[in-house]
């Protein structure tokens, strides 16, 4: 007779995220850990109650499947207790039901409107969306007499709202007292490992304590009338790093071997667990260059341009930025519009900024190719269209298509300094819509660097550094052919977002490669 399978957490990590009390718990912070066997065996907790229900989830269907994951760990831990599987959920003998899920994009959060789910748990928060994250909360509920919870796993990323929610648990301060660097810098805090704070939300910020009443306290309008009696959420991390997942080094000794010799970057944050250093090792724009865009000194010709990335209505928006050489010296975004506002919105710029219709550049692509047909003198931008010849060297370029040469180009300037952009609130001009008192919409244009970015009130020159580190390098294709990351994952780097600004930016270089034309032996600069 074979003995009995004990299956329990490994002591530290494991242990201790388990038997956190949080409403919401982060866990993890270095690779190999364990977090995704512990994030599965935790789902299991309530398994003896009918009414029970939870979900796991990948940001897509092939990281649920893949070998290692979610779905493999449940294949070895839940036939012991009793479940079997049917197409990518699990059923326990009580009646309890687990199902493992991808979140690919934002409108997917909307397939769980309506759900009641006791336990919600993402594998890799760090690659889900903040606005995700936060509306899942509102369907962590229960009436199986469990208390709800939410739980995360991740590897660090500093870039990641992740990084900012949990900010409490990581050693910030860059100097020692003594103004000598502080080598915990970006580290977990150990005595803090674990704790509780408690938070609200008031007009879009985070409210923190160390205690239910110290929320309450600092926000106290939150909590009368009807919510007088409401609790404020707890939340916690509990670090984790390879060294004590025991079980996986004894089958894997080799995978240390792995990790060291990793690069510097990565071996820091995924070793060591560090949630400041920035993998750059594949950023495109070189973060230092990036930060000293608005201090160069750019080189003008007199030259003026007009990039346009057009949208619809939705998430996205119309970003427009004139160009005098290699300076950005304007800026309209277009919150609401259709394609004969866009056209409104070009003329009035180049009205303003004196630009030929011939130096106006639209993304052609979708909604841009509608502002084309409307003014043919425009030129279009197609992202997937060849990549052109060097216009010094006359050999054509090995990139994967037209935009990733121009964001190549694009990055090699802003590294060499030679970009500058100039915007403030005398040149930034936001077109956007309110409600009226008879709930009609009324379109308003008022000048400003901050504006509101879904419910975050941002500062349009932070935004476009932000985007133009979402722009990283890829592994050469099949051909060789130079390639970056693709528009989906900058778009999980920006929590959502559409790198607008940055394929402006990018755009750009689309005059420098097709402007001046080799004619009769000298150039045309037509």
């Amino acid at each position: 007779m074979s003995k009995p399978q004990i299956i329990k957490p490994q002591i530290g990590f494991q242990e201790q995220f388990m038997s956190s009390r949080a409403d919401i718990a982060i866990g993890g912070g270095a690779a190999g850990g364990g977090k995704s066997w512990v994030l599965t065996y935790e789902a299991t907790r309530h398994r003896a109650n009918s009414f029970y229900s939870g979900v796991l989830f990948r940001r897509t269907y092939p990281q649920v499947m893949a070998p290692g994951g979610l779905w493999e760990k449940a294949r070895e831990l839940y036939p012991l207790m009793g479940a079997h599987s049917r197409d990518a959920d699990w059923m326990f003998p009580g009646g309890a039901w687990l199902a493992f899920r991808h979140m690919q994009h934002e409108k997917n959060v909307y397939d769980w409107q309506g759900s009641e789910l006791a336990y919600i748990g993402f594998d890799e928060l760090t690659q889900f969306s903040e606005g995700m994250f936060w509306y899942m909360l509102s369907r962590n509920r229960s009436s199986s007499g469990i208390k709800p919870v939410m739980r995360g796993t991740c590897n660090p990323d500093p870039d990641s709202f992740v990084a900012t929610l949990i900010e409490w648990w990581i050693d910030q301060d860059e100097k020692m007292p003594d103004g000598s660097p502080n080598p915990r810098y970006g580290f977990p805090i150990p005595e803090r490992a674990g704790r509780l704070r408690y938070f609200t939300r008031d007009n879009d910020a985070l409210v923190w304590g160390n205690t239910m009443q110290e929320v309450i306290d600092k926000a106290p309008h939150m909590f009368q009338g009807d919510l007088a009696n409401v609790k404020p959420k707890s939340l916690t991390f509990i670090p984790g790093d390879i060294f004590g997942n025991k079980i996986f080094l004894a089958k894997n000794p080799d995978y240390l071997g792995n990790l060291m010799a990793l690069p510097e970057e990565d071996k820091v944050r995924l070793l060591r667990g560090n949630w400041k250093v920035r993998a750059d090792g594949l950023a495109l724009y070189d973060p230092a260059a990036v930060g000293s865009i608005y201090t160069n000194y750019a080189p003008s010709d007199g030259s003026r341009y007009i990039t346009g990335d057009i949208a619809r209505f939705g998430h996205d928006w119309t970003v427009l930025l004139v160009w005098q050489g290699w300076e950005v010296v304007g800026c309209l975004i277009m919150k609401v519009n259709d394609s004969p506002e866009a056209v409104k919105a070009i003329e009035f710029l180049r009205s303003k900024f004196n630009v030929m219709a011939h130096h106006v550049l639209i993304d052609q692509n979708g909604v841009g190719g509608e502002v084309l047909s409307l003014r043919r003198d425009y030129q279009g931008f197609l992202n997937n269209a060849t990549a052109l010849e060097d216009p010094a060297t006359r050999v054509k370029e090995n990139y994967k298509n037209l935009k990733t040469q121009c964001y190549y180009r694009s990055a090699a300037r802003v590294n060499r300094g030679a970009i500058k952009i100039t915007l403030n609130d005398d040149n930034v001009w936001i077109y956007e819509s309110s409600t009226d008192a008879a709930g009609g919409y009324v379109h308003s244009i008022h000048r400003s660097c901050r504006t509101k970015m879904g419910n975050k009130l941002v500062d349009i020159r932070d935004v476009i550094k932000t985007q133009l580190r979402a722009i990283r390098k890829e592994a050469v294709d099949s051909e060789g052919k130079q390639q970056i990351n693709s528009k989906e994952a900058q778009k999980i780097l920006l929590g959502g977002w559409s790198p607008d600004f940055a394929d402006n930016i990018m755009m750009r270089e689309y005059f420098e490669l097709t402007g001046p034309r080799r004619r009769f032996g000298g150039f045309d600069n037509s």
